[in-house]
């Protein structure tokens, strides 16, 4: 992996006029990729995920949506690149597979026509040679008798077959960076395991991705990195084996401990995050988690930026609580959220120790385990 950027975004905002008033969806978000990296963004829906990534690809146009900041591509602000050259890399060097296929796809053209045009509008190739390709394209992400196949409309395609077509369209330039917006969602779990070996085989080649979900045990199987975000903001940054190891802020945590565990005994019910995912038109001034935190003190009235501990420069978050109380003060936090413990419990758990802490810490561990490939997780 090398250590000069792919994209590096500083200070992403995008804001929406309504007759409310404007609406800020994502809010001061600065985000990097590496070369060959695999970053995955995760978080609830509203979080602005996905607006964020379309506002790098400009593909905001309405003139009530207000973008700012800085998106450096290979050193160049995209932002401020004239829409010529904008078309030039999209599709050749920044792919995107959108959250819904069959609304990706045209349905008045063939599946192969579409990804024929992809590569024509990209290349200077013959129709007969795109459509080749656009066969070639179909078989490699799994399609069955790509040859006839080419000729079908995206309702002739199952779900998993759409989502399979879309991918090839955005492989057939080999873009440097592929954005895949829910690539998974609503597929059955063994498609779901050959949408990620795709993305795998992608990143073999020396293609980067942005994985956008909200599955923690996708993210686990997957992702290089990780990226937390809540209320348009980052609320958590670093690699993955720090982030789903050692998670440092509460809403993390929340995410986490809301999976299924593999093992340990049997809850009376999951934990849950309080309350319901902040309106982008009612962000608080502070901590944007604050109102749902069961952390919260006074300071949660300031917001807090990403700021590293002082053991792993590479591992930030947003959160005002002490560095050296997280482990005990999430297992507080988990006995208040599955209402299984009383607070004296709680409470003698968080000072009974730091070994008893770290024993914490790796039960923790096991709630994303049920999505994890053993071989791939940290």
């Amino acid at each position: 992996m090398s250590d000069q950027l792919l994209l590096d975004v500083r200070d992403l905002r995008v804001s929406f006029r309504t007759r409310r008033g404007r609406v800020t969806a994502v809010d001061g978000l600065s985000l990097s990729v590496a070369p060959g990296e695999i970053l995955g963004v995760v978080g609830e829906s509203g979080s602005g995920k996905s607006v964020s990534m379309l506002a790098v690809l400009r593909l905001l146009t309405n003139p009530n949506v207000t973008v700012s900041g800085e998106v450096l591509f290979r050193d160049r602000d995209l932002l401020t690149l004239p829409d010529k050259q904008m078309r030039a890399i999209r599709g050749r060097e920044i792919a995107m597979v959108f959250q819904d296929p069959m609304t990706a796809l045209t349905p008045v053209y063939t599946v192969g026509w579409q990804i024929a045009e992809q590569i024509r509008a990209h290349e200077q190739v013959s129709r007969k040679e795109a459509h080749v390709r656009a066969v070639g394209l179909l078989s490699d992400v799994g399609i069955p008798d790509a040859a006839s196949r080419v000729n079908a409309y995206p309702h002739e395609f199952s779900g998993g077959m759409r989502q399979r077509a879309v991918i090839a369209m955005a492989l057939a330039c080999s873009p440097a960076l592929l954005i895949a917006d829910e690539p998974t969602t609503a597929l059955d779990v063994t498609i779901q395991a050959q949408i990620l070996d795709l993305m795998r085989e992608l990143n073999a080649r020396g293609s980067a991705v942005v994985l956008i979900t909200h599955d923690m045990g996708v993210v686990s199987e997957i992702a290089d990195r990780v990226l937390v975000m809540y209320g348009g903001r980052a609320a958590e940054e670093g690699p993955r084996q720090a982030v789903f190891h050692g998670p440092r802020h509460p809403y993390t945590w929340g995410l986490l401990d809301s999976v299924p565990r593999v093992g340990g005994p049997r809850l009376r019910r999951l934990p849950t995050i309080a309350g319901v995912p902040v309106s982008p038109d009612s962000l608080p001034e502070g901590c944007a988690f604050a109102p749902r935190c069961r952390l919260r003190h006074d300071r949660c009235d300031e917001r807090p930026q990403l700021s590293a501990a002082p053991v792993d420069f590479t591992h930030r978050d947003a959160c005002w609580l002490s560095p050296g109380d997280r482990a005990s003060l999430r297992l507080a936090a988990r006995a208040a959220a599955t209402g299984e413990a009383t607070a004296e419990h709680a409470a003698a758990e968080a000072g009974s120790g730091a070994g008893h802490a770290m024993d914490g810490a790796d039960e923790a561990n096991e709630t994303y385990e049920v999505g994890v490939d053993k071989e791939a997780a940290p």
